[in-house]
């Protein structure tokens, strides 16, 4: 079973967040209230270490570029350079 990160997400101007793990299915749901306090919580996206392939076929350590913008040296737009 996978882990999945969770926030909670604030109520009130100033309140601070909590990050929390928890184990689920891949089939379960997305938990949307903390199990333990029933606070409202979101899940965090949290990328993994590993080697995607794009559309080309070349691998990079950086998954897939946006229109292969950073392979040209046109910027990259997933870092704000293009």
């Amino acid at each position: 079973m996978p882990t999945y990160v969770y926030e909670t997400i604030p109520q009130s101007q100033g309140e601070e967040t909590t990050r929390f793990e928890i184990r689920q299915s891949i089939n379960d749901p997305a938990l949307t209230r903390h199990p333990d306090s029933g606070v409202p919580v979101k899940r965090i996206v949290a990328g993994g270490a590993g080697i995607l392939t794009g559309g080309s076929g070349k691998s990079s350590p950086m998954g897939p570029t946006m229109g292969g913008a950073c392979e040209r040296g046109g910027g990259c737009a997933c870092r704000g350079e293009g």
